[in-house]
């Protein structure tokens, strides 16, 4: 019987540039200490974007059109490419990797009806013990390895503090903030395959009731700092405490898309997702 082909392209994986962009330059092993570098490093180098599906574009999750556009084409982009690249970078060093998918609960009210399975996140298993691994969940993102069995313990990073809990088969990931624990997401109890991901990408990317379609979302997580953009309203949180908000007008938005985030967007793009961004906001209730 013949193998089925993978959805994902085939491509070759070119680690030392990963590395020269995320800015590593240690002796990568399959160990704890090469993941919670990597992970740190990431998604402070690599944003978390999504303007191509703002801007009606495909997002395609090939090996070579990830490392075209997150590694040599200085872009960003969401938690199928940032995931799916880390768990090639991983297998290559020779991780037990696993995808996982997840249901998206974060900013939403407790009684809202519930998301499809929309979102990637990795299980890596070291010397026998697993840990989640997450670089492309936006401003929420860990930064961090996390200790997938340590239920109910709180887990301290840079930032805020998560904790896992069960709920039936599945498993909550919750962050802490302002003295109150918010949820994340629900992962699924089984490893997601690849095709179960291009059927999410194509939701997420696609269906008119996706909020990267209707929103312009932007994020970056350093250990110091994180900064997001939601349509025209830039927070900035420092790890510290202090929290920094305005509002831009377009064409500040266009502006710190490449100047603050460092996004490689010719000027043309750069325009259409902020004139979006400023007509969103406007359209938002207060």
């Amino acid at each position: 019987m013949p193998l089925q082909a993978s959805p994902f392209p085939a491509g070759e994986l070119d680690l030392d540039r990963y590395f020269a962009r995320i800015g590593y330059t240690g002796s990568p092993r399959p160990d704890l200490a090469t993941l919670c570098a990597l992970t740190e490093l990431h998604p402070a180098a690599i944003p978390f974007e999504a303007i191509d599906v703002l801007l009606g574009r495909p997002v395609d999750l090939g090996l070579a059109a990830i490392q075209a556009k997150l590694v040599a084409g200085g872009r960003g982009g969401y938690c199928f490419e940032h995931n799916g690249l880390l768990k090639r970078v991983l297998g290559a060093l020779g991780f037990a990797v696993e995808g996982l998918i997840a249901r998206v609960l974060w900013m939403r009210p407790p009684d809202a009806p519930p998301l499809p399975l929309s979102h990637m996140a990795l299980c890596i298993t070291i010397d026998g013990e697993r840990w989640l691994a997450d670089v492309g969940f936006g401003s929420c993102v860990a930064g961090a390895p996390l200790r997938f069995d340590s239920l109910g313990a709180e887990q301290p990073t840079r930032h805020e503090a998560f904790r896992l809990s069960r709920r039936g088969a599945w498993t909550l990931l919750e962050t802490q903030l302002a003295g109150e624990w918010q949820p994340l997401y629900l992962l699924a109890p089984e490893p997601a395959l690849d095709v179960d991901y291009v059927a999410a990408n194509w939701y997420t990317s696609t269906h008119p009731e996706s909020g990267f379609r209707r929103e312009l979302r932007v994020a970056s997580t350093t250990p110091v700092r994180r900064m997001a953009l939601i349509n025209n309203r830039l927070t900035v949180r420092h790890a510290r405490g202090a929290v920094e908000r305005r509002l831009l007008s377009e064409s500040e938005i266009a502006d710190t898309l490449v100047s603050s985030f460092g996004l490689r967007l010719d000027a043309h793009s750069a325009g259409q997702a902020a004139a979006i961004a400023v007509a969103a906001a406007a359209a938002t209730p207060a």
